[in-house]
């Protein structure tokens, strides 16, 4: 496969109406140093838009609610967590698990196919850098179709 220069790719970024978003918990090296998956999928498609890898802090949404800018969201589904009441708006924000269900099969998924992610695991990273490279390689590879 011929890959072209990064200044060749075209990139269309489409119009979402509505978004799914929520984290996700995993560790690096014990329980005792969590890192989170934050990611939004499209609610009609179940398609990914972006993600971020951090820590469970406004900041880290923060980056993804700047990710997910260019597609127009009108309307955020998430979980009862904090951090989306007090960063999105509310009359664009509902609150519940019926609107949610995509997302979080899309965990269910991620946690099978990705064993870092699982609860109760042997198969875990040492370093975060070394984390975030598998679960990114991942997703880029399974939900955008990046190949490296």
């Amino acid at each position: 496969m011929k890959r072209l220069p990064a200044e060749q790719v075209e990139v269309q970024v489409l119009r979402v109406e509505e978004a799914e978003v929520d984290e996700m918990w995993s560790f690096v090296g014990k329980k005792t140093n969590p890192r989170w998956l934050w990611h939004a999928i499209d609610h009609r498609s179940g398609q990914v838009l972006a993600y971020v890898l951090g820590t469970h802090q406004d900041t880290v949404f923060l980056k993804l609610k700047r990710l997910l800018e260019p597609f127009g969201i009108t309307h955020f589904y998430t979980d009862d967590w904090g951090t989306y009441q007090r960063h999105l708006d509310s009359k664009r924000h509902h609150i519940g698990k019926q609107h949610t269900q995509k997302i979080e099969r899309k965990h269910l998924t991620l946690r099978t196919r990705i064993k870092r992610l699982a609860r109760k695991t042997i198969c875990f990273s040492k370093t975060r850098q070394m984390h975030d490279i598998v679960i990114g390689l991942f997703i880029n590879r399974y939900e955008f179709g990046v190949q490296v």
